[in-house]
């Protein structure tokens, strides 16, 4: 995390009128003479602030505010309060939220006017603590050794203090019966809620009739996925309120199948199924559980576009030379550029190297070629200009590029014409260059074989990096994906990075490459790590790049993340996402791998915050991959028509609601033959996923009329 970010992210606050004020780098403790009462929305003091002490994580005072802190009971364990209780953490979840680096929460409220709370600690339970006037709280994108702040997606800080929520009734009841016994005698009688004066509303009143029950459970459940909740605690609290609220109880097994429904999306995910309805689509017209439709992740955030360093150095330089600056596509060539200069000269512990295929889409006019122009210059000024290649004419080509230079950096654009070929299996050339970029991949930490020739030996490529950066226009590229290719391990492979548009232009670019790097490119064309000799060129001895021990707790976290995603492709009989996530903590480990050179060459060690922001970068940027996936690509040419209606008619609902489209405007933009139409159409009544209509035209005589639209989400009781 830069200080330029802070500073913005500590801007923003303050212009919503949060006191913000620095704590110490990497830590929660204040930074200032005195603390939090130096807090101030001062645009100036911020940005004095944040220019003389480097990497200040953000604390805001919570004066005016309402903070429930909640820490975990122990390491790995997290709170348990109020999981007995799904509606008041609902309540809770209702709110700004954040999560700790230590597996913490923050609930933001606004102070109900009259009220004179004092900060509490373990007195609404044990690890529980309140924050008001007088305290304050660390906020993200802060960053502490042991991970970071972050808040929960779609519950952000993102409105001004007067506009924030104050806390639910329940809540306001129990903080007053505190300050009551803090008066009356100093301290409270035990730390376990009660809450009186008819706090805890008759089961009468409580009651959830028939209409209800599946949203309500579903709304209930999506509250305690989103603060971490396992599937089998979801399923005891529903089935608690089930027995105790629901008129009638619906099935246990509908209870346990809307809790493994639930427990399928990321804790960070559910806020968007939330927004979407998503819970309504689950409950299905038959018995039959439906599958949840998998949240969009969006873009890459911009919080994961930077690598301290080397990397960020080349990027900010790509951004100040472009006529049309991209943060995409210059992180990208960056990224790629490192991999290339460290390719066979670093090794991690477990013997992971630099070798990165990476691909950003972006549409025509964006600049997709300057990163590229950025690239061949720094490596024609480090000497290594022979370390580049422009184009795949062929898997034989591949193969004798990388046996005369075994480091290559290939800058490829319109990549998707090669994978349109590949999928359709039409061109036996495409096939070979990919699965010659599947065996340079794998054979990067041994030695590549290459094909006989006449009259020659055969001779081998050692420890071959070969590094990819490809280009191609988004709608070309996902049109080019199909069954095939999500599962021939290409795109696993893959590091897919998408651009938000064109930047905006301007003339004056011309910018000489700075000496840093310069320097540091000429370092790495330089070293050679191992022991001297004429051998080095040839069989090279990497450098091996140690982790600390928190490293390696965050590696193995990555891991059993990634595995547990794995497990449950294939129980799902999912191959595209088998193969993906199977590659997905490889990913993790190359990338901070290459954090940890971008940041210290000389020394380097793989620290906390190298795993933890390469694990952020590669779980998101596997999620996104396979939203993508999964929404464009086919199985078959029919199963593309299939989807491409899909989508047109999902266009049309986001502009017009649930109103039928009228055919003649569907015929527009896919003009298809009458019979492809009726036997597209006539699959996706059959899989219920649109409806069809003829009406008459209004006047005497006209002819009728077609409209489809997606069908709306089902009555939240079908199937009961």
């Amino acid at each position: 995390m830069t200080s330029n970010e802070l500073l913005t992210a500590a801007l923003r606050y303050a212009e919503l009128g949060y006191q913000v004020f620095p704590c110490a780098a990497g830590d929660n403790k204040p930074a200032t003479a005195h603390g939090f009462k130096d807090a101030s929305t001062d645009a100036a003091q911020i940005e004095q602030w944040w220019t003389d002490i480097a990497g200040a994580n953000i604390g805001i005072a919570a004066e005016g505010m309402l903070v429930v802190d909640l820490d975990p009971l122990s390491p790995g364990s997290p709170n348990a309060w109020l999981n007995d209780d799904p509606e008041k953490l609902l309540d809770l979840v209702a709110a700004p939220s954040a999560l700790t680096p230590r597996g913490g929460r923050h609930h933001v409220f606004r102070r109900p006017a009259g009220k004179a709370w004092r900060c509490t600690a373990s007195r609404l339970a044990p690890k529980v603590d309140t924050r008001t006037d007088g305290g304050y709280f660390v906020v993200a994108p802060s960053r502490r050794p042991d991970g970071v702040y972050q808040w929960i997606e779609g519950l952000e800080l993102d409105v001004p203090l007067d506009q924030l929520s104050e806390p639910p009734p329940w809540l306001v009841q129990e903080l007053d019966r505190i300050a009551t016994e803090r008066r009356s005698n100093g301290h409270a009688a035990n730390g376990t809620p009660t809450l009186p004066n008819g706090a805890n509303d008759s089961p009468e009143a409580n009651k959830i009739p028939d209409g209800q029950r599946n949203a309500t459970l579903a709304r209930l459940a999506g509250a305690m996925r989103r603060v971490g909740m396992s599937q089998t605690e979801m399923a005891a609290a529903l089935h608690r309120v089930n027995q105790e609220r629901c008129v009638p109880p619906v099935s246990s097994e509908r209870v346990e199948r809307t809790a493994r429904s639930i427990a399928r999306y990321a804790p960070d995910e559910v806020s968007v199924a939330l927004v979407e309805n998503h819970y309504a689509q689950m409950q299905a017209e038959s018995e039959d559980e439906v599958e949840p439709a998998q949240p969009d992740p969006g873009p890459v955030p911009d919080a994961l576009l930077s690598v301290p360093g080397f990397i960020n150095e080349v990027m900010t330089y790509t951004l100040e030379s472009a006529p049309y600056p991209e943060p995409v596509l210059a992180f990208a060539g960056a990224l790629t550029l490192q991999a290339l200069l460290a390719g066979r000269k670093v090794r991690d512990t477990m013997d992971n190297r630099t070798n990165l295929y990476v691909l950003s889409l972006a549409n025509s006019g964006v600049g997709k070629d300057h990163a590229r122009k950025v690239n061949a210059r720094i490596l024609y000024e480090a000497g290594l200009a022979d370390c580049l290649g422009t184009s795949f004419a062929s898997g034989e080509g591949i193969e004798d590029r990388l046996c005369v230079q075994p480091a290559t950096l290939f800058q490829v654009d319109e990549i998707d014409g090669l994978l349109l070929r590949v999928g359709q299996a039409r061109d036996a050339r495409h096939e070979a260059i990919v699965s010659m970029l599947l065996q340079m991949y794998s054979s990067a930490s041994s030695i590549y074989v290459m094909r006989a020739k006449a009259n020659q030996e055969r001779s081998v490529i050692d420890q071959p990096c070969l590094c990819l950066f490809g280009t191609a226009v988004p709608k070309h590229f996902y049109e080019s994906l199909s069954a095939r290719l999500l599962t021939n391990g290409f795109l696993a492979r893959l590091l897919i990075l998408e651009c938000r548009g064109r930047g905006v232009g301007r003339d004056d670019t011309e910018r000489p490459i700075p000496g840093s790097i310069l320097e540091a490119a000429r370092w790495w064309a330089e070293y050679k790590p191992g022991a001297a000799g004429n051998l080095t060129d040839w069989h090279p001895v990497p450098h091996r790049v140690p982790q600390s021990d928190a490293a390696g707790a965050v590696f193995r976290d990555v891991r059993e993340r990634a595995d547990a995603e794995y497990a449950q492709c294939e129980q799902a009989n999912d191959p595209a996402g088998m193969a993906i996530w199977a590659r997905a903590y490889e990913k993790a480990r190359r990338l901070a791998l290459l954090h940890t050179i971008s940041a210290c060459r000389d020394n380097p060690v793989i620290t906390p915050e190298a795993a933890t922001w390469a694990g952020a970068f590669v779980d998101h940027q596997t999620r996104r991959m396979l939203f993508m996936a999964r929404h464009y690509a086919s199985e078959s040419e029919f199963d593309g028509k299939r989807k491409r209606l899909l989508d047109v008619l999902e266009q049309w609902r986001r502009q017009h609601g649930d109103e039928w489209m009228p055919f003649w405007r569907i015929n527009r933009k896919l003009p298809w033959s009458s019979r492809e139409h009726e036997e597209v159409r006539d699959t996706l009544l059959q899989q219920r996923l649109i409806e069809f209509e003829v009406t008459q035209a209004g006047r005497k005589g006209g002819r009728p009329t077609a409209g489809y639209r997606i069908k709306p989400p089902v009555s939240d009781e079908a199937g009961e």
